[in-house]
């Protein structure tokens, strides 16, 4: 494991540089932001939530926790590291990585196991408090961030990559602080993941929406991969993990909650796309 400390953060009240110094990070101007007794940093400001506790909760984090630790999604996480430590990253090189939308860290603790001797300086962002908490208890190597992808504690042109996985991207936020040449991996639900659990819960699947044709503004496509393969999922627990973990959750009806808590096994498709756009300039 060959992991340096993340330094590029930005005050996300004045977006100066911040340094650290003993049990806080602070800028010139005197703004000062204590790194919690777990590791991690809260840089969302009260002025900047839409609610006093936002993000996922605790008991989804938990649920995500569960799920990914038994390897289901590990074939995406794969996919992703491949893709960011990719032919054009210079062995002596230090890659920096953010993964925007972070979790409780499973995506970055799998590119952590895949780098070999790559130096890598990473950070973790959500907006959820219980996922990066549950991040920061896992991994101490990692800069762990409570923040917005809709306002970036992080210094203009200082990462190589940014991970946006399952989220929501904010395409100038990500082209601000990728340095040119560097890569956005995006990955998406495609027109079959899950279907058939969506297939339990709702009554008719809406019409799947297009995939986006145009590039996001800065950037430029550079490869499309789809990572699609069957899953067996068995145990109501394990079934009530996945259902807790996704969006579906709160958009299903009662009806459609309990008849997925009465599945004991599932037979699932898991579909997504995996989209690599480069920085411009």
């Amino acid at each position: 494991m060959n992991i340096i400390p993340f330094q590029a953060l930005a005050c996300p009240l004045d977006q100066a540089p911040l340094s650290c110094s003993g049990s806080a990070w602070r800028c010139v101007a005197g703004h000062s932001f204590d790194v919690a007794s777990q590791g991690y940093i809260n840089l969302l400001p009260v002025q900047h939530k839409r609610s006093r506790d936002p993000g996922d909760s605790k008991e989804m984090v938990a649920a995500r926790r569960r799920f990914l630790d038994t390897g289901y999604y590990e074939p995406i996480a794969a996919a992703v590291s491949r893709a960011a430590l990719t032919v054009d990253v210079a062995r002596a090189s230090t890659l920096s990585c953010l993964d925007a939308g972070c979790g409780e860290g499973y995506y970055l603790r799998r590119l952590v196991a895949e780098a070999g001797d790559q130096r890598l300086a990473l950070v973790g962002l959500d907006i959820s408090k219980w996922a990066v908490l549950a991040a920061a208890k896992q991994d101490k190597t990692i800069q762990w961030v409570v923040g917005s992808n809709a306002n970036l504690p992080v210094l203009p042109e200082t990462l190589d990559r940014v991970l946006c996985m399952f989220g929501f991207p904010v395409y100038s936020e990500f082209a601000r602080v990728l340095k040119p040449g560097g890569l956005l991996l995006q990955v998406d639900a495609g027109p079959d993941h899950l279907r058939e659990l969506r297939e339990v819960i709702y009554p008719v699947l809406k019409p799947e929406r297009p995939s986006a044709a145009a590039a996001p503004p800065g950037f430029t496509l550079v490869s499309v991969e789809t990572v699609r393969y069957p899953l067996q999922i068995n145990g109501k627990e394990r079934i009530a993990n996945l259902l807790a973990m996704t969006p579906h959750l709160y958009r299903a009806s009662a009806e459609g909650r309990e008849r997925a808590a009465a599945l004991t096994d599932l037979s699932l498709t898991v579909d997504v796309r995996l989209s690599c756009w480069r920085r411009e300039g």
